[in-house]
């Protein structure tokens, strides 16, 4: 009876993974083909007249992805050892499969508990928010640059800002508060304060110099890929100044990062979101969407293919 279970759980595993990775597949191929702001025979004409004639920046471009993801894979290695040590290796197999997985969930959720069954069962909880942790640091810096953009393009070009309406404002206050006291009365609160006391208790054990590691990773990760945009841009020959561009790339950045969203359609937002704040300064939608196509197939497409090879050899024995 045991074999018998024991075979079926594999059985239903395997098939859990290669719904997975089939579906990471057709999403990918859905999103190249099926591309309602660029056609698949645009995108191969833009790609083969920018690579065509210079190989060396393909090689460039290239080496952008490389150092983004090298930058992500070695935060997380950090982050994990700080529980368990783990190897270089490891950390990216975990990086990349947790990539693939979570290919169908709102924000990357899915990352936490793919990358969190790597581990036994009671670190789990510890590695889940060890990975929020490097999640917050990365959106931190999004924000900090984000804002800076924001405020940039605010002051250098005509935008509204909707009114306030206070009286929505006063609503959303009351039933806040009217929660607030609800969750109290039932005695949720005190509960809540006990669990949040304990990730800060965890939070605190933690070395000062190892969150000062992570947002260093994280910073440099923003800058590797907020400049390979600005890079591409360049190859499509953008002639605004550096200044301008980098402002309004941090802008698009810090819009697209608070809109929940899938993460297969997040090059959808990308996209979207800068082409309409590079209207601001006349840039051709084409190149824009291209651009962002192309960040998306070197940055997340291209890693989660490769993230499939773990998703199918991942081991459930070893994890229980």
């Amino acid at each position: 009876m045991y074999n018998i279970s024991h075979k079926y759980k594999h059985f239903l595993f395997l098939l859990l993974k290669l719904v997975l990775v089939v579906s990471a597949f057709y999403f990918i191929h859905q999103k190249l083909v099926s591309n309602e702001l660029l056609s698949f025979s645009e995108l191969k004409t833009q790609l083969v007249h920018l690579f065509s004639k210079n190989f060396w920046v393909l090689i460039v471009v290239l080496l952008f992805t490389d150092a983004n993801w090298l930058l992500e894979i070695y935060k997380w290695k950090l982050l994990a050892s700080i529980e368990q040590k783990i190897t270089f290796f490891e950390a990216y197999k975990q990086s990349l499969a947790s990539l693939t997985a979570s290919i169908l969930t709102p924000n990357r959720i899915g990352e936490y508990g793919i990358k969190a069954f790597y581990f036994e069962k009671k670190l789990r909880k510890k590695i889940v928010l060890l990975n929020f942790l490097g999640n917050m640091s990365q959106l931190a810096i999004t924000s900090v640059f984000g804002l800076v953009g924001f405020l940039f393009f605010y002051w250098h070009f005509s935008i509204e800002i909707p009114a306030i309406n206070f009286n929505k404002v006063l609503f959303v206050t009351v039933f806040i508060v009217g929660v607030f006291f609800s969750i109290q009365k039932f005695n949720f609160f005190k509960k809540g304060i006990g669990y949040w006391n304990k990730i800060y208790s965890y939070l605190k054990k933690i070395p000062v110099n190892s969150y000062f590691k992570i947002l260093g990773l994280a910073l440099l990760r923003y800058l590797v890929f907020s400049h390979q945009f600005y890079f591409l841009l360049r190859l499509f020959e953008v002639e605004t100044p550096y200044f301008t561009l980098i402002n309004l790339l941090f802008c698009v950045y810090f819009i697209a990062s608070i809109i929940p969203t899938l993460t297969i359609f997040d090059w959808v937002i990308k996209g979207s979101v800068a082409v309409f704040i590079f209207s601001f300064i006349g840039l051709n939608e084409l190149t824009i969407v291209t651009i962002t196509t192309i960040m998306w197939l070197l940055n997340f497409a291209f890693p989660a293919v490769l993230g499939s090879v773990f998703v199918l050899n991942f081991k459930l024995t070893k994890t229980l």
